[in-house]
């Protein structure tokens, strides 16, 4: 596939000198237009230049569609990771959300674990949702072997936060973990707070059975919650 041309002549093709793939890239990934911008993308991942990297990396900061996002992540895969990472992992310490989110997004993809250092408990504990549910997946992949626990721990500091969809990307990540959350869901289920407590027996019985309904999981447990706390006002 090639590079997508420009829709005008600029004033060095009327010269008679065509773009080079870097500029045509450039001009791709800046269109008003969706449709050209994810053109631009793919081609990029399909015909992978490492001067591509940082402008790929630069548009994910900004990029407001979706698919398109997910497509530069993808370009971004299929270049060498010695050339990718190190430019991600500083872009995860940018004060850019989407930034951040996306750089994270895109190191669980490559799944380098070259970048684990970068997960940082600050990344984990991110008060843009966005942001922490990206790493929480980041660290699921990164994570060095026997490191697990340590992660466990620190991703429990979370539980009861946010909205329904930030409470499944939390326990999907502590389930990926296995046999290594077995302390702090424990733990967890006995927390004072009643959203912890709850969100912790959701992420129990989803390790238990991972095609469970979420959500009915999340009622059932605050049910159980709710009845313990009646039956302790009752005594």
């Amino acid at each position: 596939m090639t590079l997508p041309r420009p829709e005008t002549e600029t004033d060095n093709a009327r010269r008679g000198r065509s773009q080079t793939p870097l500029e045509a890239l450039l001009q791709g990934l800046e269109d008003s237009r969706s449709s050209v911008r994810l053109r631009a993308a793919m081609a990029a991942g399909t015909s992978p230049d490492p001067r591509f990297v940082e402008k790929l990396i630069e548009r994910c900061a900004v990029e407001p569609d979706f698919h398109v996002r997910e497509t530069l992540t993808w370009a971004l895969t299929r270049h060498p990771a010695t050339a990718t990472v190190p430019v991600l992992v500083g872009e995860v310490r940018s004060r850019c959300a989407q930034a951040r989110s996306q750089a994270l997004h895109t190191l669980s993809k490559i799944g380098d674990r070259r970048a684990w250092p970068a997960i940082t408990g600050a990344l984990l504990a991110d008060p843009d949702d966005e942001v922490a549910r990206s790493a929480w997946r980041a660290a699921v992949v990164l994570v060095p072997e026997g490191e697990e626990h340590e992660l466990a721990a620190v991703l429990s500091t979370q539980f009861g936060r946010g909205d329904r969809e930030t409470h499944l990307s939390l326990s999907r990540a502590l389930v990926a973990l296995g046999d290594a959350i077995a302390p702090v869901l424990s733990a967890a289920t006995t927390d004072p707070d009643p959203r912890v407590r709850a969100h912790a027996l959701a992420t129990e019985r989803l390790s238990r059975d991972p095609d469970a309904v979420f959500a009915y999981a999340i009622e059932e447990a605050k049910r159980v919650v709710a009845l313990g706390e009646t039956g302790r006002e009752g005594r």
